[in-house]
């Protein structure tokens, strides 16, 4: 993990310091609202349905054992519903697609003091909300993945201390969002975002970067533009302001919904990557600064093996001869490792009783135990909103097991139906249309037998309250899209999306099947789309393969029947109330 150095440590206690002294002249009456809320927001305070809402930075997703206690320690002490609201929640986070934590019941004027106390263990919510460049991103497994090419994570640090409080791109046309993946496979979604970077070598076994730019979902999804094949590591600063240049000169902002990149680059075409090119070659004539090796060589020495790896016993081996549970654990849950006899395990946050990628303050402090005593002390935060330990040794894959089961993060679903993600929706989120939570519940309820689970096989299962696409459920193999009908509730399902990873190949937004459903009618959709599929499929075929080949019509009638089937319960049940 990267080891803050002491002027790190200074800057994020001196924004904490100086967002107390805001919040204190606001609540003075000193500070407008107007003149506020741009200066919390990229504090990362947002004011949702019901209460604040704070959402803390986790960079690239690395997580300390240390900063998860504090994490629990906030949600504890700090994370409280008021009486009377129409939830019984409080106490918890909430970990995000983009590998952030929010919290949604901490009074604002409890603000400073939360601040102050993320700032103790190097955390804070900068540039977390506002129309700025957000947290940079990354896969879950970088430094450990086997197919990895070139380690990532020095590389988004240098980006993150690049592109924070730049005092050029603080007030952007629209929100911005960088990911970056140095493994053969995409498991950063990059094609989603307003810039993907995959790190890759030459011929000549030099390090670069391709370039996408101008994806996003939401309204209009979009799957991002290759505009650079190969730009050298050190230049990557240099082409990326070109771009967010660009950008912040020409992007709409007379209207929110078309101010994203993605806008631009689809209107102006090869004329944008034109204007790219141009302001990178005078940015470089101009002599812009370039990354230094001495820099990249500093930052990486953060990103070394950590020293307790070289006593592991290479030649463990696992152990097979435990039961049943143990082994789906292992099939699903537990990942290769560059490192021989070593092995990254997916910690679920999918389980019956709590939304998607919500953990209590209690589970927080049991995930940082298990890294403290599994995982040196490391964790990860992933797209698909679970935790990662990815320094675990074979030998103690038994043991781990069975503290994760007793702390109820083991369920043998990754990559799975109720390996959902999911916004938090209507009962939280102030922009939602319909609720993402009971839809979440109530597929869980209705496929929580691993055993069909895992004769459905791979499949990703993504739910939006709305279409802000928070949930990206234009990448899933089944998304799910909360509507608002004339005030009531809706649904629309969408069927074979990728987010770019080996589970669905390249990165394309799922297709729309119908017309919007009922809230219960969704379960009996999935039900009959998948007893479809199971119908159908070819030897080995997942989902999202057989999605594409029998195309939407199939599945829509499928879903129509339900639709009827509905409207007749309901006719004749109110035929016999008359």
């Amino acid at each position: 993990m990267y080891r803050p150095t002491d002027f790190d440590r200074h800057f994020v206690q001196a924004r904490a310091a100086q967002f107390r002294d805001q919040l204190t002249r606001w609540q003075r009456g000193e500070l407008s609202e107007d003149h506020f809320r741009p200066l919390r927001l990229q504090n990362g305070w947002y004011v949702q349905r019901h209460a604040p809402m704070l959402r803390v930075a986790v960079p690239y997703g690395e997580l300390s054992s240390r900063q998860l206690r504090m994490l629990a320690r906030i949600a504890r002490e700090h994370d409280h519903q008021d009486a009377g609201l129409p939830t019984e929640r409080g106490g918890f986070g909430h970990f995000t697609t983009r590998q952030n934590l929010q919290f949604n019941w901490i009074p604002l004027d409890q603000a400073a003091d939360v601040m102050d106390l993320l700032a103790s263990v190097d955390m804070h919510g900068i540039q977390t909300s506002g129309n700025c460049i957000r947290n940079i991103t990354t896969d879950a497994l970088a430094g450990i993945a086997p197919d990895e090419v070139v380690d990532p994570r020095p590389y988004c640090e240098i980006l993150r201390q690049w592109s924070t409080l730049h005092p050029e791109f603080a007030f952007l046309p629209r929100k911005f969002k960088i990911a970056v993946t140095g493994a053969r496979e995409d498991r950063a979604a990059i094609a989603w975002h307003d810039i993907g970077l995959q790190l890759h070598r030459d011929d000549s076994g030099a390090v670069g970067f391709r370039v996408l730019v101008g994806g996003g979902m939401g309204r209009t999804p979009v799957i991002a533009t290759p505009i650079a094949d190969f730009v050298p590591w050190a230049q990557i600063l240099v082409f990326i302001e070109a771009i967010v240049r660009v950008y912040n000169l020409h992007g709409r902002r007379d209207n929110a919904y078309k101010a994203r990149i993605k806008i631009l680059v689809k209107a102006e075409g090869p004329r944008f990557i034109d204007d790219v090119q141009r302001e990178f070659a005078q940015l470089v004539a101009e002599g812009a600064p370039v990354i230094p090796p001495a820099e990249l060589d500093r930052v990486a020495a953060s990103f070394t093996l950590p020293a307790p790896l070289k006593d592991a016993d290479a030649r463990a081996t696992l152990r097979e001869d435990l039961p049943v549970a143990y082994l789906r654990w292992l099939e699903r849950n537990v990942h290769a490792h560059r490192v021989a006899g070593y092995r990254a395990v997916t910690l679920s946050l999918k389980r019956a009783g709590l939304p998607p990628g919500d953990v209590t303050a209690a589970q927080m402090d049991g995930a940082a135990a298990l890294a403290e005593r599994f995982s040196l002390g490391e964790l990860r935060v992933t797209h698909e909103q679970n935790l990662v330990l990815p320094w675990v040794r074979q030998d103690q894959l038994p043991a781990l097991w069975e503290a994760a089961r007793a702390g109820g993060f083991a369920t043998a679903n990754i990559g799975l139906l109720t390996d959902m993600i999911a916004c938090p929706g209507g009962d939280l989120c102030a922009l939602a249309n319909a609720r993402s939570i009971p839809i979440a519940a109530a597929l869980h309820e209705r496929f929580e037998d691993l055993d069909e689970q895992h004769d459905i096989g791979d499949i990703t299962l993504n739910i939006s309250g709305c279409i802000n696409s928070c949930g990206h459920h234009h990448s899933g193999h089944i998304g799910i899209l909360g509507v608002d009908k004339d005030g009531s509730e809706w649904y629309q399902v969408t069927l074979g999306g990728s987010d770019g990873s080996t589970r669905g190949g390249a990165a394309v937004p799922g297709k729309v099947i119908g017309p919007s459903f009922a809230a219960d009618e969704v379960p009996d959709v999935l039900e009959a789309v998948l007893d479809l599929y199971r119908r159908e499929r070819q030897p080995g075929e997942r989902f999202v393969d057989a999605a594409r080949r029998l195309g939407t019509p199939p599945f829509r009638a499928a879903a129509d029947a339900v639709r009827r089937s509905t409207a007749r319960t309901a006719t004749a049940t109110t035929a016999e109330t008359a």
